[in-house]
């Protein structure tokens, strides 16, 4: 299955970020708690280079919790600050100032030098789509100072906005990268909804994550779904079964038991699942 999606928006954020980190003491990357590696874009490293750098661990309440935390000590050996955070039920955020602070202590203890005191820090919050800027920067703001959508690409345009006077955020546009040298990556990135579904086959990501799930989570299938031990297509008949999904005539309708399999794990209704461990030194 070959996944590629890179609409032209994107280069033409990429430039504006580029023009953008020099303004800026301090990058924040989402990654989903599900995909930390595959989620991150490989251009931020080479953009932020010289800054401070932080990590947020994203949606970790749908990431399984002894991955999150080997995840967290991975980004930290990295030279990452890291924060576990729901952005949707605000999980985490109350850490986000004071690591903000620990993060660029020696940017704010240079300003201290020169004179320069409660200059706010400069934050740019970067990140592929889907992955929850624009919900993280509403909920830590407490207001909808960005728009939020659960389809990948909806922030178009870089905007300021100021949370307090230690601390501005830019938000930017979530962009990905022209191709996944890696089909793994694309893959994940396809099961937890940043490429656009519609150029997706979901009955063939359905069975992806399926077999994947029989692997690493074999229990789910059946606490979810009440299926004993059968063959990837077979699961996907079961599950239209046990979730009513039929056309005219009784007929199995495996293409809307496949959208609503790929929903059910990326709401979280499938349990807490990660799919990818961090690289071994």
């Amino acid at each position: 299955m070959n996944i590629q999606w890179y609409p032209g928006h994107m280069t033409k954020a990429k430039r504006a970020m580029k023009e953008d980190v020099k303004l800026i003491d301090l990058i924040i990357e989402l990654v989903d708690a599900r995909v930390p590696l595959s989620s991150r874009n490989p251009d931020i490293d080479e953009l932020g280079k010289g800054k401070a750098r932080m990590v947020l661990l994203n949606k970790s309440d749908l990431g399984d919790e002894r991955y999150n935390n080997a995840w967290s000590a991975y980004f930290e050996e990295q030279g990452c600050h890291v924060v576990k955070v729901n952005s949707r039920t605000g999980s985490g955020l109350k850490q986000i100032n004071s690591v903000v602070q620990e993060a660029c202590k020696e940017k704010i203890e240079r300003d201290r030098k020169r004179g320069i005191l409660n200059r706010p820090v400069r934050a740019m919050v970067v990140g592929i789509p889907n992955v929850g800027k624009s919900t993280f920067i509403n909920s830590i703001a407490g207001k909808a100072s960005a728009k939020t959508g659960n389809k990948p690409g909806v922030t178009k345009g870089n905007q300021w906005i100021r949370l307090n006077k230690n601390l501005e955020l830019l938000d930017t546009p979530g962009i990905l990268w022209p191709r996944f040298e890696d089909q793994q990556v694309g893959l994940r990135l396809a099961f937890i909804g940043s490429v656009k579904d519609e150029i997706l086959n979901k009955d063939e990501l359905a069975l992806e994550l399926i077999r994947f799930l029989k692997k690493e989570y074999p229990q789910v299938l059946s606490e979810r779904y009440g299926i004993a031990e059968v063959g990837d297509i077979e699961v996907l008949g079961e599950i239209a079964k046990a979730r009513s999904c039929l056309v005219r005539g009784g007929e199995l309708d495996l293409g809307r038991a496949a959208n609503l399999f790929i929903d059910d794990f990326r709401s979280g209704k499938l349990g807490r699942i990660t799919l990818e461990l961090p690289p071994q030194p």
